[in-house]
């Protein structure tokens, strides 16, 4: 019970500055996906760069614009744990990280399955996969989908696949635009995250589709979505909801010294991590890393912090580093759902290298055409 006013309140709190775009269903619908894949976009850059203050000191302030793989930081970014390299290799500024990549490509697959639509099915995406991922896959490979891609080769069922990894894998900004309610999106989230079956990373998966669904379709606020799901969801949800509210609300509160600090929102997602021994070179804190009890309330807090401005949450995020992309995910479609298509400038959609393509497939979605079709009546 305690917990649960504690939301409320934090809710509440978060709720006073919140106004509600005038936006259509198909705006919210396009601007969840592209959110998804313009905030994805923005953090190429910094991907696994766990120093914010370098990343300040190479941009020269705040990110102004897509940036190629560690441009203007020696070519590399350094990943705590898994040292300094250049994780995606033959991308250029304005391309997907491995997290936005993978919405395009289940795009893909749900744009050629239109004219026939039907619940997600894991066998019928494997092939599409599997030959992205040998030919044309610019981006970093997951261990996750290493190990699936073997399982499969190896034979291995179905409902075995996937690693017990508990990273937040957000895969499926394209299914509101392809499920009309929310358990079949719900279903279809989890299937595309089939590499991944720990626990937590699929109740993280479960709880932003929801959150996202009902941004889309209830016309929600950002912070009342988060308030509804979690108030149904496993506690564990609960407890991480509960730690980016609170975390925001302290961050955004001119008495508490945090929002003073320079880099504040850097240090409100370590604060609110303890340390992970990956047993590869160094400790990391988990807020700023792939584990879904970070990644999750770190979302949160950029989501409800940044409310009003969709592409400020997207450039804070990706100036904080870390597994800043598997945030950007949940930033980008919850704020992009809410903000629409419309709330995404020129400049970021011009400079997006999936733009044009993207759109194009997305307009082929169930939910999209009924639109295209009414528009030509």
């Amino acid at each position: 019970m305690i917990q649960k006013l504690a939301l409320v309140a934090a809710l509440a709190i978060a709720t006073v500055l919140s106004v509600t775009p005038d936006t259509t269903l198909e705006a919210r619908i396009e601007g969840a996906f592209f959110g998804a894949l313009v905030a994805d976009g923005l953090t190429l850059g910094s991907h696994y760069e766990y120093d914010a203050k370098k990343i300040k000191q190479a941009y020269g302030g705040t990110i102004s614009q897509y940036m190629a793989p560690g441009e203007q930081m020696g070519g590399q970014t350094h990943g705590v744990g898994w040292g300094a390299r250049n994780y995606h290799p033959g991308t250029v500024k304005g391309d997907q990280t491995d997290y936005g990549e993978y919405n395009v490509l289940v795009l893909e697959h749900l744009a050629a399955q239109a004219d026939n639509p039907k619940p997600f099915d894991i066998k019928d995406f494997i092939p599409m996969w599997r030959q992205r991922l040998t030919s044309g896959w610019k981006q970093w490979v997951c261990t996750q989908t290493k190990q699936t891609y073997q399982q499969i080769s190896q034979g291995t069922p179905i409902n075995q696949l996937g690693g017990n990894s508990n990273a937040m894998a957000l895969r499926y900004a394209s299914v509101f635009a392809y499920y009309s309610t929310e358990e079949e999106a719900v279903d279809a989230a989890l299937k595309t995250m089939f590499t991944h079956r720990e626990r937590t990373a699929k109740l993280g998966c479960e709880f932003f589709a929801r959150v996202v669904y009902r941004v889309i379709h209830k016309g929600l606020t950002p912070v009342d979505a988060i308030g509804q799901v979690s108030s149904e969801s496993d506690q564990w949800i609960q407890k991480k909801v509960q730690q980016g509210l609170d975390k925001a609300h302290e961050a955004t509160d001119e008495n508490k010294p945090l929002s003073r600090e320079e880099f504040v929102d850097d240090l409100a997602l370590t604060s609110m991590a303890r340390l992970w021994d990956v047993g590869k070179s160094e400790p990391i804190k988990v807020g700023k890393a792939s584990p879904t009890e970070g990644t999750l309330p770190g979302a949160i807090y950029f989501i409800v912090k940044y409310q009003d401005n969709l592409i400020e949450a997207a450039k804070a995020n990706a100036m904080v580093g870390g597994d800043n992309a598997s945030r950007s995910i949940a930033i980008g479609m919850v704020l992009g759902a809410y903000h629409g298509v419309d709330g995404i400038p020129l400049d970021l959609k011009e400079g997006l290298n999936h733009w044009g393509h993207s759109a194009e497939l997305l307009q082929r979605l169930p939910l999209l055409a009924k639109k295209g079709s009414r528009d030509e009546l």
